[in-house]
């Protein structure tokens, strides 16, 4: 597929995926020259995008998306070690955040209450 199509089913743009082409996160896996040297994206391209976007939205940076990445496909031992160790340091990092969105979540909704219960005492007044 063309990059006009591959950004429509990953909602990406085109510049965006040039980009990540060009940093090395999308490779010979997920794209191919032509003669012409149009590029060709494969099916598995927009799964990878739709992935990279994933973990953005996760809190990942496209460094460690990349380094995740080419840790999952060696098949080093100490390699995998290291993509496990940085896995677990992500999801104890999400904990932390969502702790501390629980945290700001109920500090609003004690807010919340507060301002209605003054709101309902200075009506009946």
């Amino acid at each position: 597929m063309k990059i006009n199509e591959l950004a429509k089913k990953t909602g990406l743009t085109a510049p965006t995926i040039r980009f990540y082409e060009q940093e090395g996160l999308l490779d010979a896996r997920h794209v191919r020259r032509g003669e012409n040297n149009y590029r060709n994206y494969c099916e598995e391209a927009v799964e990878h995008l739709l992935m990279i976007k994933e973990v953005q939205a996760a809190g990942f940076t496209l460094a460690e998306f990349k380094e995740l990445d080419e840790a999952c496909e060696a098949s080093d031992e100490l390699v995998t070690e290291k993509a496990a160790a940085f896995l677990r340091r992500k999801l104890a990092e999400i904990d932390e955040k969502r702790a501390e969105l629980e945290r700001v979540q109920t500090y609003l909704t004690n807010k919340l209450a507060e301002v209605l219960q003054q709101d309902k005492a200075s009506t009946t007044l």
